[in-house]
């Protein structure tokens, strides 16, 4: 979407605007290109705005402390969401009204059971603020200093084809300038696991992290060490892994016990090598295409979360990831010097002179009206999901959608909730131009 006044940089925040259709950005992200939708890889749809909804809209829901009607143009961006093709969609905001929850559209194609407001749903690459949170937990501790390098803790595991992990520092792999290839764009990892056939085949079976990383060591770097932010999802493979040497214990266990149980996040899990979800959830449907003609659609709801590990295994609620970002923004996860380095962000290679990037596994935003937000994205098979905050930790939006094929209205709601701007969608103008979402939503994790 447009800029205010821009996107990508370090002391800056990613631009979210309505009315103007998405161009493609960065590799492996939030794009076409990046996203890359199951046969290719995995990727977003940016097409026009499609007029026939799934599903009736689901009706929102207001906690006891909330204003009424305070909510309502975000009600109307997800319905707003659901009329542009995809099944459902559940979201909830937290401000200083309190806790309002929101949904439109099904949860089930089949029963046409309606998208539930306290759905849990995999957050695919929203799972990499909590693996930099720990890291950076770990170096308030002395466990380990983000300038240590790959080659320190992972000996051997960086090397071959030009790469080199004693080049690559663990601070470089947290805001992705590390250089290394993303395993998801490999071609043999794609022909194996995520085409129609191999994500079928292979979807139940347990998938060692170091698959990931044999895959990424089979292309050459990207770019040297520190030149370039380029998403990468290997990045937070070696992440978890070094997460786990620092640690001790593994890295389902330390989310856990430092983030999960202390902040109650009752509806978020680390689902190792379980490919269940838990209740309350959601069915997932995905197509496995880029065309925007397909009409194929897939139940994709179970598979087993090794195989997007510590890059984008988590299973969360929107109430829990509000829960969370306002901890991390308020100070309650991090000590000073450690949230500052998190929001050290980098400059968008693909727009150089915009004022949002990405920093330690968070995103900085701008919205139309002004507003800075901080967050990050999500996408997988069958799932995308925004999470974002203001600065100060007041005011939290997140939401998810169980359909993978379009993301170029998953802005409207972060322009509705924060801003205020009801979508012409929602009013039932639909057809091109109401909204494509610069941000939309990321490959795998």
């Amino acid at each position: 979407m447009p800029k205010t006044p821009g996107r990508s940089a370090h002391p800056a925040h990613r631009s979210i605007t309505p009315r103007r259709p998405a161009r493609p950005t960065r590799r492996n992200r939030d794009t076409a290109r990046g996203h890359r939708l199951r046969t290719t890889a995995i990727a977003l749809v940016t097409g026009a705005l499609a007029a026939t909804a799934f599903a009736a809209p689901a009706r929102a829901q207001d906690g006891p402390a909330a204003d009424r009607g305070h909510h309502r143009a975000t009600q109307q961006a997800l319905d707003a969401v659901v009329a542009g093709g995809l099944p459902g969609i559940t979201a909830a905001a937290t401000d200083r009204h309190g806790l309002w929850q929101g949904a439109s559209g099904i949860g089930d194609r089949r029963t046409k059971a309606p998208r539930g407001v306290n759905d849990r749903f995999r957050i695919a690459s929203i799972t990499k603020t909590f693996v930099a949170t720990v890291l950076l937990q770990m170096e308030a501790e002395g466990k380990l200093s983000l300038d240590d390098t790959v080659e320190t803790w992972l000996p051997g595991a960086v090397r071959g084809n030009g790469n080199d992990g004693r080049k690559i520092t663990v601070r470089q792999l947290l805001n992705h300038t590390s250089g290394i290839y993303d395993f998801l764009e490999d071609p043999a990892y794609i022909a194996k696991y995520t085409s129609v056939s191999g994500f079928f085949k292979h979807r139940y079976e347990y998938r060692s992290p170091w698959v990931a990383v044999v895959a990424a060591m089979r292309n050459a770097p990207t770019s040297p060490p520190g030149t370039r932010q380029q998403y990468s999802n290997t990045n937070y493979v070696l992440a978890g892994l070094i997460l786990q040497k620092a640690g001790g214990r593994s890295y389902e266990t330390e989310v856990r016990k430092r983030i999960i149980e202390p902040l109650k996040l009752r509806a978020t899990t680390v689902p190792g090598n379980s490919s269940r979800m838990p209740a309350p959830s959601s069915r997932a449907y995905s197509k496995f295409t880029l065309d925007p003609a397909a009409t194929k659609v897939y139940d994709v709801t179970f598979q087993n979360a090794s195989q997007s590990w510590a890059e984008g295994d988590m299973i969360s609620s929107a109430a829990d990831l509000n829960r969370f970002y306002s901890a991390l923004l308020g100070g309650k996860l991090l000590p000073p010097h450690q949230l500052k380095a998190m929001k050290t962000v980098v400059p968008d290679p693909d727009d150089p002179s915009a004022s949002t990037g990405y920093g330690l596994g968070l995103e900085a935003y701008n919205t139309s009206c002004g507003k800075q937000l901080w967050g990050h994205t999500g996408g997988w098979y069958g799932s995308l999901s925004v999470a974002v905050t203001t600065e100060d930790g007041g005011h939290q939006l997140a939401y998810n959608t169980n359909g993978d094929w379009r993301g170029d209205e998953l802005g409207l709601a972060m322009e509705a909730e924060y801003c205020g701007t009801a979508p012409a969608a929602a009013s039932g103008r639909t057809g091109a131009g109401v909204l494509g979402a610069e941000r939309q939503s990321r490959t795998g994790f």
